[in-house]
């Protein structure tokens, strides 16, 4: 039997893959020394894992912002935009890649990223592919040297090693295609991934695990042909073909997964229930069958005696040819529980991170070859203990949800009639101008809070500083001449993290990081009970900011389905029971803005399209109690109070629907970096409410144009009337700078203005 693992966290148990990443971009660090430092974190994740007792390490999972861009670059699918600005025979590769992800690298010139988008039903953004007949036909070689030299590497710390790629199908199906016709595509990209498998098998790799996720989809029949096809046609030489699923049960592909020439086949057994037994008749008999047992995605401990029970016998059935393994890559998971000094003993004994996950593997095989289940039977006790832990039940909570009724997730008012007794309130100008709530979250900022939590200042020292802080966002918006202001969020670590600080029932940790993209890392919140709120949690901040300003300032909370998509979440309790116990949460914070006489609140809900099952046929019972919990949510605004949400990299077109259930008075969503792609939807069904369409691409370094925005604007109007048009930027701007920050706003203003003139 072999344990392995799908991937493991590329960060670090300290983000010192982000450090590196962002001190190179400074120019603190040569390229020499960022390389060598990046090789440094993979040896220590191989050791972690090694020493956990893994005996098959994976090869190729790591990458420097993201592991389909590292597929791009590997198949020699680079866009021209961003080869050409480098030179025709530019070598600096980790340049070029930066430039893909960034728009902007230490060397070449400044472009347009390519697009970023979520990364199935994660939270993790992976950069779009751009595929076009002529760009996959090219006479490009591919570039497996730096995959091989990870392989050599890796043989320091272990002889049994196995390379992991995205395989060639779920690679086009997260593609972006000129003519859309994907698969017209295929056989130049599997002769691509030809000249890979030539490559790898040449230099003695005996195992690539080959991941194709989109198997959890449900497939048409064009796209289940070529998966036949493909797999059939490519000449895999000496290498064995682990076929690696994940995020969802493959029940519905077996007859397909059947057909296909590779030598295994993981199943994700935690995402769905699976019929593991009836899949594993139904396979050739020589198949290695890897099961994902323990959850790659939350930090909750494996009940390993249950999972034993069910493993003993199918390993008497498979022996040698059972392998096992997380559900899906542990990047998902934070590194290390050791680390965690500071949390209460109780919730810790609950808890395993990614190097405990491995740890657990090593202890369900020793407790299976030996037939001796003692030490997973003392393990699993406290994972046993959670389930019936006083502190995670909160009666009156469990009761305020019983009682619900139809009223209490709609708004007393439509919003036609809404809009006309908002403006008359507000009384802003055609095509208002504002930003999405978080502006730069400087050195400075991060030091106050700091020093706040470790008691180096007391409270009225943190508050004077942080007003000061709002205080200069203030004068800076108006400064500039945005229309709606925000209090820059200086108080907030992050938009999940500083909510669930201040509710009942979630626990935090000091170094439980998740990468999100590049060097972007959140701490998720842990919801371990049932949620309330402890007091108000954003009143006394606007109130302040309010107060320096006639313009009104717009107040900032988090949506109920964002926080709970962007923690790891309870277990014991249906994911929509905890999604409308946050609800009301954020209702009674509504409740006491509106009493306070704010006329602006923004529900943030970047997470309701990623929170989505990935099986399509599952989407609309997801989909009625996630716009129904962000309507609970907003539902005790009267109709002169305005309620914003946003969205961001994630693809609404095929839930518009649900979008305008949510009932918002103003959308505004991430549409720059794709050119306005996403207001394609409209052309089907038009959008009621007023938008506000991202024209500034915020996770880049580069100040767009007036120009440029301008050009977005004109395109959005061509599926929004100017009087629902709204400008703002794609995201917020807490990693963004002062300089270009300013600039790029004043830049977005003046595009506003030129447009309100032709309005005129």
């Amino acid at each position: 039997m072999h344990i392995h693992t799908l991937g493991f966290p590329r960060i670090g148990a300290k983000r010192e893959l982000k450090f590196s990443l962002e001190k190179y971009w400074r120019g603190d660090i040569s390229q020499a020394e960022f390389l060598a430092q990046s090789k440094s974190r993979r040896e220590s994740n191989w050791q972690i894992q090694h020493d956990a007792g893994i005996d098959l390490l994976p090869v190729g999972d790591f990458a420097h912002y993201d592991h389909v861009l590292n597929t791009t670059l590997l198949l020699g699918l680079v866009p021209k935009r961003f080869t050409h600005q480098h030179g025709a025979q530019s070598n600096n590769t980790l340049d070029i890649e930066f430039s893909v992800a960034r728009g902007q690298a230490p060397t070449g010139c400044q472009c347009a990223a390519s697009d970023m988008t979520k990364w199935f039903n994660t939270n993790y953004h992976y950069i779009v592919p751009e595929l076009s007949s002529a760009l996959v036909a090219n006479d490009v070689e591919v570039d497996v040297a730096p995959l091989l030299s990870h392989y050599n590497d890796a043989q320091a710390v272990s002889d049994q090693r196995k390379v992991v790629l995205i395989g060639p199908m779920t690679y086009l199906h997260l593609s972006v295609v000129e003519n859309d016709d994907k698969l017209a595509l295929l056989p130049s990209l599997l002769a691509r991934y030809q000249q890979v498998f030539q490559q790898l098998s040449a230099a003695g790799v005996t195992w690539v695990q080959i991941d194709e996720p989109i198997l959890a989809l449900e497939l048409n029949s064009d796209w289940q042909q070529a998966f036949k096809q493909s797999y059939n046609s490519l000449n895999k030489g000496t290498l064995k073909l682990l076929l690696t699923t994940y995020f969802g049960a493959i029940d519905h592909h077996v007859a397909l997964i059947k057909c296909l020439a590779v030598d295994g086949l993981h199943i994700d057994t935690v995402a769905e229930k699976t019929q593991v037994d009836l899949i594993i008749s139904a396979l050739p008999g020589h198949w290695v069958i890897s099961l994902g047992v323990i959850n790659g995605r939350n930090i909750w401990k494996t009940d390993l005696v249950s999972v034993f029970q069910k493993l003993q016998p199918l390993y008497r059935q498979l022996g040698t040819r059972l392998w096992l393994a997380p559900s899906c890559s542990l990047l998902h998971s934070p590194v290390d529980l050791e680390q965690e000094q500071k949390m209460d003993a109780e919730l810790k004994s609950w808890l395993a991170f990614a190097k405990q996950k491995c740890q657990e593997l090593a202890l369900l095989k020793q407790a299976l070859v030996s037939e001796n289940s003692d030490e997973i039977t003392l393990y699993s006790n406290s994972a046993l203990g959670r389930r019936v832990a006083p502190r995670i039940n909160n009666v009156d909570v469990q009761q305020r949800v019983k009682s619900l009724t139809t009223a209490n997730y709609q708004r007393a008012v439509a919003f036609e009639q809404r809009k006309q007794i908002q403006q008359q309130a507000l009384n802003l100008p055609c095509l208002p101008t504002t930003t999405i709530g978080s502006f730069p979250q400087t050195g400075d900022i991060r030091e106050v809070r700091a020093k706040w939590r470790k008691n180096a200042i007391d409270q009225q020292t943190y508050q004077g500083l942080i007003e000061a802080q709002i205080k200069a966002a203030i004068v800076c918006q108006e400064e500039i001449g945005l229309d709606v202001l925000v209090h820059g969020e200086a108080e907030r670590n992050d938009m999940v993290e500083y909510f669930g600080e201040l509710l009942e029932g979630v626990a935090f940790t000091q170094f439980a990081w998740v990468q999100s993209y590049g060097s972007r890392c959140v701490k998720p919140p842990i919801i371990f009970g049932d949620i309330s709120r402890k007091h108000p949690m954003t009143l006394e901040w606007i109130k302040y900011a309010q107060g320096l300003t006639d313009k009104p300032v717009k107040a900032m909370l988090t949506g109920p389905v964002t926080i709970l998509t962007w923690s790891f979440v309870r277990d014991d309790l249906p994911r929509e029971q905890v999604a409308k116990q946050i609800a009301l949460a954020i209702s009674d914070e509504v409740d006491d803005l509106v009493n306070n006489g704010t006329q602006i609140i923004q529900i943030d809900e970047p997470a309701i399209r990623e929170g989505m099952p990935v099986k399509q046929s599952q989407w609309q019972h997801y989909l009625d109690w996630a716009t129904a919990s962000f309507r609970l949510s907003a539902a005790k605004a009267p109709a002169h109070t305005q309620i914003h949400t946003h969205m961001c990299y994630s693809e609404f077109n095929d839930i518009l629907p649900a979008i305008i259930a949510l009932d918002a008075d103003v959308l505004t969503v991430e549409t720059a970096r794709s050119n306005m792609a996403l207001l394609d939807a409209f052309e089907q069904q038009s959008y009621p409410n007023d938008l506000g369409p991202g024209v500034y691409d915020i996770h880049s370094p580069n100040v767009p144009t007036v120009e440029s925005m301008v050009a977005l604007l004109e395109k959005a109007q061509q599926y929004i009337p100017s009087q629902r048009l709204w400008v703002n930027p794609d995201c917020g701007l807490k990693t963004r700078g002062w300089d270009e920050t300013k600039s790029a706003l004043a830049n977005m203003v003046l595009a506003a203005k030129q447009l309100r003139a032709v309005s005129d």
